[in-house]
């Protein structure tokens, strides 16, 4: 059974990036589509914030949508500034870090 039904997005516009707030000194994330063929979580990572580096089964869709982030893939830092993407492949290593505080679409694709 899939959560889609649960999805603040269901039959209905919204701007995503109004749908989770900062928090100080905080990473919040909010799951908005989960699927058997994969998930989209919007997170806001304040300012400092990071995700230390780790490996998913699954290729992964980072968009940030608000401030900039530092994403590292395979030991290659890179910034990404509000509209930029990049994919991070299954299984290579990654981290996240915030430059400034900043929101992320991150969409996992289950293969």
């Amino acid at each position: 059974m899939s959560d889609a039904s649960a999805s603040p997005l269901r039959a209905q516009p919204a701007t995503v990036g109004s749908l989770v707030e900062y928090q100080p000194d905080a990473i919040v994330s909010r799951i908005l589509v989960k699927q058997p063929a994969g998930s989209v979580t919007l997170f806001a990572f304040d300012a400092s914030q990071s995700l230390g580096e780790h490996t998913v089964p699954h290729d992964a869709l980072v968009h940030v949508l608000d401030g900039e982030a530092e994403i590292t893939v395979s030991g290659i830092p890179h910034r990404l500034p509000a509209g930029e993407a990049i994919l991070m492949p299954a299984h290579e290593p990654h981290a996240v870090r915030a430059v400034t505080r900043f929101k992320m679409l991150l969409t996992m694709l289950k293969t």
